[in-house]
């Protein structure tokens, strides 16, 4: 391992910690600009305007936002989310239940799809221009064409409407079997799937060929190596760098696709919370929420440069 590589990570480290300021900047100012009022939307339309300046008062949205955005990103340092307005109980307490149902749920996708989307893209990429090669690439397009909510809605009416295998929505209390859990989880499991893997295949696949077209491998194949061996100890650790950025990327899409899923199948998870509190400007969960996505990318993003630094042959 060469010097540059500590410095390379320390680097992007640092971007990633300048690129989350940014972001906390961007989505505090961005939810104050949604419309409407706080405070008249929480006592309704039928509040007198002294009950809402009052209101606004106590919840200090009459002070400059600037200032009330160096408050919060302060309470963000020390780990204070705030307090719901809707609520009035602490953000950290109604996050914290519905994010670990949203790290199950996207766990179990993890577990699923990344398996099968790293053996159909290596594999596609070993016998590319073949019919099995046509017929993955062929599949993947088409499921990255359609939209979430409509593969939402067609696994909808497939397994719940016309099978009936599934329930329509998932149902997450009181799963006391491994049958409970598959139906409670699958639908929103199969859906998310779809469209990860279909991602993931195709920028693995071609990982996987660029790194096939290299002089080595071709050299090694010219020396009598079966394609398997091949692609298994000579092109796929070198492929390793873009294969976890594929994979970084494709996770990534978790964090956007979890949002329309947890709201069709009524999914109690952070996402569902999230568009919960957008129709009560409940501006601190809302905040929160934003933040929570944008560090879970953060973190796939900064962990697949970091991966692809130490594999780089060059820099070992």
């Amino acid at each position: 391992m060469t010097s540059r590589v500590p410095s390379l990570i320390l680097g992007r480290l640092l971007i990633a910690l300048v690129t989350l300021t940014i972001v906390s900047f961007a989505v505090f100012f961005a939810t104050t600009l949604l419309p409407g009022d706080t405070a008249t939307i929480l006592l309704g339309q039928a509040a007198t305007p002294e009950a809402v300046a009052g209101l606004r008062t106590a919840m200090h949205l009459d002070e400059p936002a600037l200032l009330r955005f160096v408050y919060w990103i302060g309470g963000l340092f020390q780990g204070d989310l705030g307090t719901s307005y809707a609520n009035h109980v602490p953000v950290a307490t109604l996050v914290s239940g519905r994010l670990a149902n949203t790290l199950k749920l996207a766990g179990l996708t993890t577990l699923v799809s990344v398996p099968l989307a790293l053996t159909l893209g290596i594999t596609a990429a070993m016998w590319r221009r073949t019919l099995y090669d046509r017929i993955v690439t062929i599949a993947t397009i088409g499921v990255i064409s359609v939209p979430e909510f409509v593969l939402a809605t067609l696994a909808v009416l497939v397994f719940a409407v016309y099978l009936k295998w599934l329930p329509a929505l998932s149902f997450t209390y009181n799963i006391d079997s491994f049958s409970g859990l598959l139906r409670a989880y699958a639908m929103p499991v199969i859906t998310l799937t779809f469209g990860v893997s279909a991602q993931m295949i195709r920028m693995t696949r071609a990982a996987v060929i660029e790194t096939l077209n290299t002089p080595y491998v071709e050299m090694a194949l010219l020396k009598g190596a079966s394609r398997p061996r091949m692609v298994l100890r000579h092109a796929l650790p070198n492929a390793l760098g873009p294969i976890s950025n594929a994979v970084a990327l494709s996770l990534s899409y978790l964090l956007g696709g979890v949002i329309i899923v947890e709201t069709i199948f009524n999914y109690p998870g952070i996402a569902k919370l999230m568009v919960d509190a957008v129709s009560t400007r409940d501006l601190p969960l809302i905040q929160s929420c934003a933040m929570i996505f944008c560090f879970g990318y953060l973190i796939l993003i900064t962990t697949a440069d970091i991966v692809a630094i130490l594999s780089n042959p060059r820099l070992r």
